[in-house]
């Protein structure tokens, strides 16, 4: 007796373990309990997947065993891969996120040390130079209107020269 079994569950396309359960009921039918698994998947909702559960006699069961599992095994297991891309690529978000915020506190901490520098300088009446440490608008494009602000109301304070009427 050959049978193709085997050679059709490899046929299938699925990532993990499959787990078949077979139990014979008392009026000789089958009840085939199939199950898949992804170790790779870590999302919890996996678990919230039930068997799959055929019922039928030995040549019901013979002859449509995988015409009725092909297509639900390929779905999860398609689910379960996409499932954990989808986890993936939120901890890659978070990350980059992370990443962004960090990147604009320390933005953030440069355009106040500049100003406390600025306020320093022109407390001291020294506005040219509190005029010249201010920083670029365009290095803090939030800032640029305080900041083009902050540097005409420093140039109030230069002496008149030879070149200006």
């Amino acid at each position: 007796m050959e049978t193709h079994f085997f050679n059709q569950i490899a046929q299938l396309a699925i990532q993990g373990k499959l787990h078949l359960v077979i139990t014979q009921e008392a009026n000789s039918q089958l009840v085939v309990s199939v199950l898949l698994e992804n170790e790779q998947c870590s999302d919890p909702a996996k678990h919230l997947l039930p068997p799959l559960v055929l019922r039928g006699t030995a040549e019901e069961l013979d002859a449509g065993f995988f015409q009725s599992i092909t297509q639900p095994l390929e779905e999860t297991s398609s689910l379960f891969v996409n499932m954990e891309q989808y986890i993936e690529a939120q901890k890659q978000a978070q990350r980059q996120s992370a990443m962004e915020k960090e990147k604009a506190e320390k933005q953030q901490k440069k355009y106040d040390e500049a100003m406390k520098k600025v306020a320093d300088l022109e407390a001291q009446g020294k506005y040219r130079e509190a005029w010249s440490k201010l920083p670029p608008p365009d290095e803090f494009p939030n800032y640029a209107d305080k900041i083009r602000k902050k540097r005409s109301e420093l140039s109030t304070h230069f002496a008149p020269t030879l070149f200006e009427e």
